[in-house]
């Protein structure tokens, strides 16, 4: 499970007031939900794309701190996908950065650059 924050200054819910109804517009119909940090996420267990096997994705509230965009992909395995299947991958790349600019407010590089700054602040572990 990936999670993102919003740019500084903006919330999830001023920039998507209404979780439910975007996630049906971007990926199908939701199917339930699961729990996560002790939020409840959407699942779409069969999303309209033939790409995706399953999507969950939601707002994860935190006390005293901005909430934030957590969401999974389960995409199928594209050497099992068919021809017509193969034209809907570009769809699904198109449909996950929308969604995630229209959360987040941050493209696809602003997201990687703000993952790696994730990465790099965290202490070293022995392994």
């Amino acid at each position: 499970m990936k999670e993102y924050k919003m740019r500084r200054g903006e919330y999830l819910e001023e920039r998507i007031p209404d979780m439910e109804a975007t996630v049906e517009d971007y990926f199908g119909p939701i199917t339930g939900t699961q729990e996560f940090k002790g939020s409840d996420l959407f699942v779409v267990a069969e999303p309209d794309n033939a790409v995706f096997e399953k999507i969950i994705v939601g707002a994860v509230e935190y006390s005293g701190k901005k909430d934030k965009l957590a969401v999974e992909f389960h995409e199928r395995d594209p050497t099992e996908l068919g021809p017509d299947e193969l034209e809907d991958a570009g769809d699904a790349v198109d449909a996950k950065n929308d969604f995630l600019l229209e959360a987040t407010g941050r493209d696809a590089k602003s997201r990687r650059e703000s993952m790696k700054r994730k990465v790099e602040d965290d202490p070293d572990h022995d392994f």
